[in-house]
């Protein structure tokens, strides 16, 4: 489709009814139906590793109601609700396709967990939550909406402003650790959580939909294919976070974005420009040795 990224045609294998049509019209004759995936060997003198995140699996944590209350979603069904090529131009409850007049988000879902075995912070949840929050209250003036959180970690250039915009537009905040998520009468979406402001306790609220902030894990294992070390998080180990975030302990062996660790968008075009200097520099360090030698 038109926003699709990268622009490129894709035949989506599981809705493909096989008519022949594409394979007709391809002036390049590259359409294969029956195509296998194939492994290829490539010689290269540096790597740049990008293979990116996953997002926190919630399947099997309950409390979290994932897959079993309907009107409990992620936020990255939420983003698509709210893209202008959305599938129904507003955001509508997925049990009866009504416009919810009261939205939960529950950031850290997943993340700063020891249970789930992701116990730090993975950086985007408070943003890109306010951010879908803020999109809500346009889309939906009427609706309540509030954000239940542990800390807002706006750390970035102009976020506090961000999060101060989201306040400022009636978006509530509730400091509090949300324990279970269970489904209510009418298709309504409770919240127990702990209340770690105005005096603490356990308080109840119910929601018509609510929104699960996921974090980031590892979207790969290099142990299988390399011997690239690993933090103990899983994420690939750098030479320094903060001196030499694109280096690893392997020479000829870059990182970039959330290889390495949650990022948000504009650290990792960072470091992809950074990581690709790097590797240009090793890369020429090389051919001056060679011409040494020679």
């Amino acid at each position: 489709f038109s926003n699709a990224i990268p622009q490129i045609a894709l035949l989506d294998v599981d809705h493909c009814t096989l008519c022949g049509k594409c394979e007709k019209v391809c002036p390049a004759g590259a359409v294969d139906y029956f195509q296998q995936p194939e492994d290829f060997v490539i010689a290269a003198r540096a790597v740049i590793l990008a293979t990116g995140f996953e997002t926190t699996p919630l399947q099997d944590k309950q409390q979290y109601g994932m897959g079993q209350i309907p009107n409990v979603i992620t936020a990255l069904q939420m983003e698509r609700l709210l893209a202008p090529h959305g599938p129904y131009n507003r955001v509508l409850r997925p049990s009866d396709g009504m416009e919810p007049d009261s939205i939960g988000f529950v950031l850290c879902a997943g993340s700063r967990d020891k249970s789930m075995g992701v116990s730090y912070c993975s950086r985007v949840c408070c943003m890109y939550s306010i951010k879908q929050a803020m999109l809500l209250s346009g889309s939906l003036p009427l609706a309540d909406i509030s954000i239940y959180y542990m800390d807002i970690r706006a750390f970035g250039k102009g976020y506090e402003q961000f999060y101060q915009n989201a306040m400022a537009m009636g978006i509530q905040f509730v400091k509090g650790k949300v324990a279970t998520i269970a489904a209510g009468e009418d298709g309504k979406v409770r919240l127990r959580y702990e209340a770690q402001e105005a005096g603490g306790g356990v308080s109840v609220a119910e929601h018509d939909l609510v929104v699960l902030s996921l974090g980031m894990v590892p979207g790969w294992d290099p142990a299988a294919a390399c011997s690239i070390a690993t933090a103990p998080d899983g994420f690939i180990r750098t030479v320094s976070p903060k001196l030499a975030p694109t280096l690893t302990d392997t020479q000829g062996v870059f990182v970039a974005g959330a290889a390495a660790g949650p990022k948000d968008i504009v650290d990792t075009i960072v470091e992809a420009g950074a990581a690709a200097m790097e590797a240009s520099r090793y890369l020429h360090s090389l051919s001056e040795t060679e011409k040494e030698v020679a």
